[in-house]
């Protein structure tokens, strides 16, 4: 019965009439499968500064370069296998750039583990609203498979993503496909360094060419010693002009009972 809940859960998500576009800096983050625990809340702080941005006006957004984002995120573990996010995404910067930017809210289900499935399995669908001093589109959906897998020390996640703007620049735009993909090595159980990737290709029906498409690579690091304690922090390239460039990143997260 509790598969089939589940499964049905999965359809009404998938068919969530929202979501949210690339992260766009305020949560750069690959998701494991786990969900926060049956009745604990995380408390979460994404600090992120850009050493190299936009610098003029691109369709009205305000440049990011040498701006800070930071993202507020609470989410709350209602059993096992659901969990609910919210996000309150805030900038910081000269040029009148200081602003809070806007909100998602994030339900998230998980395979249980007694299914003992090969792999870990997740769904979330994400929507919100920004401001358009910030984003080409103030109403945006994304949808985020989760799939992960550890061997031993060394632990795999992928995130085949799926972004789709509802009233903007783009909402006449498909789909945009935007994987995300982690993978990093545990150290003695205190520190697990290795390499996050973040992509946006384009709409899944016709890819942008490459020098339009967005790839993001950081070197990070999870500090794994602290049981309620989350931290990770890692410092990112773009390979292309497309996307903002030198990026410096941490999360710090808090768990409650």
């Amino acid at each position: 019965m509790k598969k089939i809940v589940f499964f049905i859960c999965i359809a009404l998500l998938a068919l969530l009439p929202f979501a949210s576009t690339a992260q766009d800096n305020y949560e750069i983050q690959v998701y494991s499968s786990e969900t926060t625990e049956k009745g604990v809340t995380m408390l979460e702080l994404h600090s992120n500064f850009t050493f190299d941005g936009s610098k003029t006006l691109v369709n009205d957004v305000l440049p990011t370069n040498h701006i800070f984002h930071e993202t507020i995120e609470i989410t709350h573990g209602f059993t096992n296998w659901f969990e609910v996010g919210f996000y309150f995404f805030n900038a910081l910067g000269d040029n009148q750039r200081s602003n809070y930017v806007g909100s998602h809210i994030r339900p998230r289900l998980a395979a249980p583990e007694k299914w003992k499935l090969p792999i870990g399995l997740s769904l979330s669908a994400e929507c919100g609203f920004q401001s358009l001093q910030y984003c080409e589109d103030d109403l945006t959906m994304e949808i985020r498979p989760i799939i992960d897998k550890k061997f031993k020390n060394l632990y795999i996640s992928f995130n085949p993503t799926f972004d789709k703007s509802l009233h903007g620049l783009n909402q006449n735009s498909g789909f945009v496909f935007s994987p995300d993909f982690k993978i990093d090595y545990e150290i003695k159980k205190i520190i697990a360094p290795g390499l996050e990737y973040y992509g946006s290709v384009g709409p899944i029906n016709h890819f942008d060419a490459f020098e339009e498409q967005q790839h993001q690579l950081f070197l990070a690091f999870d500090i794994l010693c602290m049981e309620k304690w989350e931290l990770n922090f890692g410092y990112g390239i773009s390979l292309t002009n497309a996307a903002d460039n030198s990026i410096f990143k941490i999360i710090l997260g808090r768990k409650f009972k």
